[in-house]
């Protein structure tokens, strides 16, 4: 090695062989959430077109259509082999890409349009992520988890900071519909990473994971495999536990942005620019914790206080807001959730499902990501508007989010213990 890489291994905590695969993870991420990050900003404008009283529903179409993709993947990652598996979803999911684009060339309305997008927008983005993790997982050990998932997950922040700065210049000029040909290129290298990573573990499979399968060999069970694995671990189930609090306390959030930006903006297209500009800032200071405090704080922390850490900040955001319903402590609130998920939580909360079966990793992890996320996101829409015609303010609504994420601490930190229990007796965390 040359002294420049030396000092950068030291500097990054890497060993031998290790640079490849984490170059075609960090820029698969990459890819994945800039094709994302482009068409969120969309699909929170489609939200507000199609009426902020009509979210819960849109809500709820997300998760009946999660109940019927999860059992079509099922039955897809049962008889496919993992590389075939997933470019069948990937590819599933760039041809839904070109149909929008054509629809959204032909309608005049909006009103069935909206929340189709909204809703397709909303699958696509917990499954294509929950797959890319999946993965992740199947190929590295835990320890090298504990060492390279954040600055794998930081080449997902540089997408999710690249995919709203594009939006935010080419739609006034370009349009919406254009920018879905663009999300469609970024899924598709996407894909050609796949390619080169899988390639690279097949050659070099000793230092990946530590089941060994070819890429040839396939996943098995059958399409409902992931809920019963899932009904019979007490292990999973405090992972669903963990992912229902977590995007309860998102979904609430959520409704009072989307709230609050209609109040002071007017235009379509400008609502989608700040809305870019939110997620652009959210992204840049997940990238700098990523790249910075992340690995050093899962080895000073560990992964239990590690995981707690996000939901126990969070309750102290939520004593704040009820105290001072204001913008800017929303939006602060806000800003600790997301870039405490995507740079801390995140990458945490995947080291879980290391220790577990390609199966589990699979089948259960995408259920949880997909039906049980979506599924919280369904119930905590309705809840927050029965709340509202209840009469209960912001500063309320706040103040009985406090339990919720004192309780998410509880669990992530249980969970956290537990995956050290499973781990190999070399895992560091």
């Amino acid at each position: 090695m040359t002294p420049i890489t030396r000092r950068l291994n030291r500097l990054l905590d890497l060993r031998p062989g290790e640079w490849v695969p984490l170059v075609w993870a960090f820029l698969y991420f990459f890819a994945l959430l800039c094709s994302y990050y482009i068409l969120r900003p969309l699909r929170d404008e489609m939200g507000i077109a199609g009426g902020i009283e009509n979210l819960p529903w849109v809500f709820t179409g997300t998760f009946i259509a999660m109940l019927g993709l999860v059992p079509l993947f099922g039955w897809i990652s049962s008889r496919y082999p993992r590389r075939r598996m997933l470019i069948v979803v990937y590819g599933f999911f760039i041809v839904n890409l070109l149909i929008f684009y054509v629809l959204f060339q032909l309608s005049t309305s909006l009103t069935i349009l909206a929340p189709l997008f909204f809703i397709w927008v909303s699958v696509f983005n917990l499954f294509v992520v929950s797959v890319f993790w999946s993965l992740m997982s199947d190929l590295f050990t835990p320890e090298q988890a504990g060492r390279l998932f954040a600055m794998i997950a930081a080449g997902g922040s540089l997408g999710a900071i690249s995919g709203p700065a594009l939006t935010a210049i080419l739609v006034v000029p370009f349009g919406t519909s254009n920018l879905l040909l663009v999300s469609a290129l970024f899924l598709g290298l996407a894909v050609w990473c796949i390619n080169r990573l899988l390639n690279w573990h097949h050659r070099l499979r000793d230092f990946a994971s530590p089941c060994r399968e070819q890429d040839s060999t396939v996943i098995g069970g059958n399409w409902i495999s992931g809920v019963t694995l899932l009904a019979r671990s007490p292990y999973l189930l405090g992972i669903g536990a963990l992912m229902l609090l977590f995007t309860t306390l998102s979904t609430f959030l959520y409704f009072q942005q989307a709230t609050l930006v209609k109040a002071f903006f007017d235009d379509p297209a400008e609502r989608t620019r700040v809305f870019a500009l939110i997620d652009l800032a959210v992204n840049v200071l997940t990238i700098l914790i990523q790249l910075l405090i992340t690995g050093r704080l899962i080895k000073s922390l560990t992964l239990p206080w590690t995981l707690a850490l996000i939901p126990l900040l969070l309750a102290g955001g939520f004593l704040a807001l009820g105290y001072a319903p204001v913008l800017w402590v929303l939006a602060s609130v806000q800003i600790i959730r997301r870039a405490g998920n995507y740079a801390i939580m995140r990458p945490a909360r995947e080291m879980l499902y290391v220790v577990l079966s390609r199966e589990e990793k699979y089948k259960s992890k995408n259920f949880i990501d997909t039906v049980v996320y979506r599924g919280g996101d369904a119930v905590s829409a309705w809840c927050y508007s029965a709340l509202g015609t209840l009469g209960y303010s912001l500063s309320s609504i706040a103040y009985l989010a406090v339990p919720v994420a004192l309780l998410w601490a509880a669990i992530s930190y249980a969970l956290g213990k537990r995956r050290r229990q499973l781990a190999v007796p070399n895992s560091n965390d």
